[in-house]
Order: C-alpha cells, then sequence, then structure tokens
C-alpha cells in the first residue's frame, strides 16, 4: 500500500513584495483602452469631474467594470485592483467610486449606454481585421444568417430594504431585472432595472429593452442584416410584436420568434391534428431528437391582432423526470411548447427547422446565470438610481469577457464561461520585475494556461486602436 505523501511545510507571512495577484485581470483593463471604452467613459462623465481634479469618472466605471469581470462583487473589491498600484495604476477609493455612482442621473446613464455602443462598433471592427468577425449562431447543424437577440427576465433577491425593491412572483423580495443578450458572442446589449413586482409581460419594458439593445448594435450591422428576437410567452405581446414588424419601416431587418400560452384554442387545435402532419424534431447538431415531434397550428387558431404572416408552432415529446407539467400535458401524456414566428415558409422556413431554432432561446439562462457572477446579482445601494448604474456596469463587464473571448483566445477557452476565465486566465498570479526601463510581468513558468495568457496578450498589443 503507497502512503499518503506529506505536503511541504511552509511559513507565512504578511510582508512579500514584487508578486502580483489577478494578473490576468490587467487583460481586461488593457481591452477596454484598446476598445477606446475606458476614452468613451471618459467623454460621457466628463462633466462630473469637479475642475478637472481627482480621479478621471470614466476611470472610475472602468476600474468598476474590470472589477466585477473579474468577478468582485461590491464596490470594496475594488481594493484588489486598488492595492496592486503598480500593475493597474491609480484606482479610486470606495467612497470616491460611490460618490461617482450616485452623481450618474439618467442622462449620465444614457451617455454610458452610448459610450458602450461606440466601444462594440470598435471591438467588431477589431474581429473584422481579424478575419473572426461575429460567430454565427447555429441551429440544426446550420448557420444562422445575421444577429440573434435573446430578451428574458429574472429575480434578484433583496435581503435588505432597497428602494423600488418589492415581492416577487415566486414569494420572494427584490428586484426583475429585464435583460437582452447577443447569442452570437454573448454580449450583453441591454439590460432594465424593474421592482420585484414588474410585470413578466410588459410590453412596454420589452420594447424599452429591445430598442437600447438595436442601439447598441453598429450601423454597419443593424441596417441590412437580419436581426432575429427571440424571447419566451411573456415576449408575445401583441404591441412588442407590433413593434418588432414596425422596426423594418426603418430599414432594420427584424423577425421574432417568441413563447405562446397553451389556451383553450390551442389545446382544441393540438388534439384535432392527425397523426401524420406530426413531422420528427430535430436537435440541436441536426440529428433526430428521440421522442419529440413538431406541427404547424397556422390556420387552426385566430391570431387577429398579431402582425399578418405570423405562424404558430408546437412541439410535444416525452417529458423528462421533473418536468413541470400543465393539467393538459398531464392528461395528454406529453409535454407541449408553442411559440409564434414570422419567418415566412419560403428561405427554410419549415417547422422542424424553426422550432429547434426557437429552442435556442434557452441558452439566454446560461448568460443569465453567467451574468450573475459578474455583477447582477447582488445590487449594492439602497438607491435605485445607484443601482441601475450597477446593473449598466455589470452589462459592460460581461461585454468585456465577451470581447475577450472572440478577439484575444482560441480553441476551449473561446468558449468558456466567466468562472473558467477567472480560474484558469484572471487570477493568475505574477511576479513584477524591471529592466531595460521596461516593467514586466513574468507568469509562473508551470502555469497550465501560461501559453494562452501570454498569446492573448500579445493578441491585444496587436490590434488595431481607435483612432484619437
Amino acid at each position: 500500500m503507497q502512503g499518503i505523501g506529506l505536503r511541504p511545510k511552509v511559513c507565512v507571512s504578511a510582508d512579500g513584495s514584487g508578486v502580483v495577484g489577478h494578473a490576468g485581470a490587467r487583460l481586461l483593463a488593457d481591452l477596454a483602452d484598446a476598445t477606446g471604452l475606458t476614452a468613451a467613459y471618459s467623454a460621457a462623465l466628463r462633466p462630473l469631474r469637479p475642475r478637472g481634479t481627482g480621479h478621471d469618472p470614466g476611470r472610475i466605471a472602468t476600474d468598476l467594470a474590470v472589477m466585477l469581470a473579474d468577478g468582485g462583487e461590491t464596490i470594496a473589491d475594488l481594493a484588489v485592483l486598488r492595492d496592486q498600484a503598480e500593475v493597474f495604476g491609480p484606482i479610486a477609493s470606495t467612497p470616491t467610486a460611490w460618490r461617482l455612482l450616485a452623481d450618474v442621473d439618467e442622462r449620465a446613464l444614457a451617455f454610458l449606454r452610448s459610450a458602450r455602443a461606440s466601444a462594440r462598433e470598435v471591438a467588431w471592427l477589431q474581429a473584422a481585421e481579424r478575419g473572426e468577425g461575429i460567430p454565427a449562431v447555429r441551429a440544426a447543424g446550420c448557420m444562422l444568417p445575421g444577429l440573434v437577440l435573446d430578451i428574458d427576465a429574472t429575480l434578484v433577491a433583496c435581503h435588505s430594504e432597497k428602494q423600488q425593491a418589492a415581492p416577487t412572483y415566486k414569494g420572494g423580495f427584490g428586484f426583475h431585472p429585464l435583460l437582452c443578450f447577443l447569442a452570437n458572442t454573448g454580449e450583453a446589449l441591454s439590460g432594465r432595472l424593474r421592482p420585484g413586482n414588474a410585470g413578466a409581460n410588459t410590453a412596454t419594458d420589452h420594447i424599452t429593452v429591445l430598442d437600447q439593445a438595436l442601439a447598441q448594435i453598429p450601423d454597419a450591422h443593424r441596417h441590412g442584416t437580419d436581426i432575429l428576437i427571440r424571447t419566451d410567452s411573456a415576449g408575445s405581446a401583441k404591441a412588442f410584436l407590433a413593434h418588432v414588424r414596425d422596426m423594418r419601416q426603418r430599414g432594420i431587418r427584424t423577425f421574432f420568434s417568441v413563447g405562446y400560452a397553451i389556451t383553450e384554442p390551442v389545446r382544441r387545435a393540438v388534439r384535432a391534428m392527425p397523426d401524420r402532419l406530426w413531422h420528427p424534431a430535430l436537435d440541436q447538431d441536426g440529428t433526430l431528437r428521440d421522442g419529440a415531434e413538431v406541427a404547424e397550428l397556422t390556420g387552426m387558431v385566430d391570431l387577429d391582432g398579431y402582425p399578418a404572416g405570423t405562424r404558430i408552432i408546437v412541439r410535444r415529446e416525452r417529458p423528462h423526470p421533473g418536468a413541470q407539467l400543465s393539467l393538459f400535458d398531464q392528461d395528454e401524456g406529453l409535454r407541449h411548447q408553442v411559440f409564434l414566428t414570422d419567418t415566412p415558409y419560403s428561405g427554410g422556413g419549415s417547422a422542424q427547422f424553426l422550432e429547434v431554432r426557437h429552442r435556442g432561446h434557452a441558452t439566454v439562462e446560461d448568460r443569465i446565470r453567467c451574468g450573475k457572477t459578474t455583477g447582477f446579482g447582488r445590487f449594492p445601494s439602497r438607491d435605485f438610481g445607484v443601482n441601475a448604474v450597477w446593473l449598466e456596469l455589470s452589462l459592460a463587464a460581461i461585454d468585456l469577457l465577451a470581447w475577450m473571448r472572440v478577439l484575444l483566445l482560441d480553441g476551449e477557452l473561446a468558449t468558456a464561461e466567466p468562472k473558467k476565465l477567472r480560474y484558469r486566465l484572471l487570477h493568475v498570479a505574477a511576479r513584477l520585475t524591471r529592466g531595460g526601463r521596461r516593467l514586466r510581468l513574468r507568469i509562473l513558468a508551470t502555469w497550465p494556461w501560461k501559453l494562452e495568457l501570454a498569446t492573448a496578450f500579445h493578441r491585444l498589443a496587436a490590434l488595431p486602436r481607435p483612432a484619437g
């Protein structure tokens, strides 16, 4: 029997120097500079810097976004960057950062959104320069043309009294933000902080979030590119779908694919559908989905008031263990899901393909789960306005991670979630040395992902910078 090896004994002291933790986070700070996010934030928040003294407000906002991308949860976590000034430069104190968040009003918040949009345009141009471009979303083994926007709401619990926090429909207490993510890259295009009792299917909130998301897309992609809007059944309000359709009059080619409630007319149509008109459903790789079938109910359900050309499609399948079934599902012995779309029959709009395309909306739940570890899972203030700014900065943090994956990483790390990126790249320790009038960040030679991190820094240095 082999004995258990003993770990070497160590003596611990708190007097080290020349060693940096979270060294990989410098990659995010430099990426914010390279995409022009820091400069755009500085221009947006210049009025908040009295007489040009003290810390640049735009730089403080960038540092907060970097801290959130690195996994920080509170404003006090800025200390991780502040106490390593040789790598991250001068970082504002916690009270200074608090004052900035409190000073950002609705007008300044709109400027922050515009600044993030300008940085996104630069990032997308840099991706095009690299020859990568914006990746396509895949469904049924095929690449979807254009861009895919996923809108969904989530509940964020609050454990103390905060302004506009309210009881939620699940019996909790907190906020109910509505968010929009770009499925192509995982970027967080827009978000709206709402009270916990805000309606899930409020058309005005969906319209606001969609408009803000579209404003984030560079002009070259917003016009002349197919843009698919996916939501669950909360987005099936007629006013919202009419707004999506009206976008075409402004030169924006938007289409929708939204969940739909299983009403009594839908149940009657499902029961009346002949077995011969049910077709095998597909998986995301294009293979047949075991135990699942798809049928089109268009013409069998009254869709009066919905945009012309709206189609209704249903999928039925054997329920997986633990699935939440309605009484109708229990009676039929199958789980049913219904959605609406205005994608026409021509151009590959078969019911089977459209159903698997819509099912891809479920990935937004992963985006939200990761977003809650990147800022908006915990709001720091009792003031609603401060928390709204915090949400915007957390969206910027999510963007920084997305741009890092697209512009700087390959292979497994190019699709990694934030937790993996932090563990392997961002939280690495390194040694600082000086020589030849240069400051060097020396990553441990035995670190398993040292080459990936070094390559990312080299690619960052080679990115074209915006003029000025």
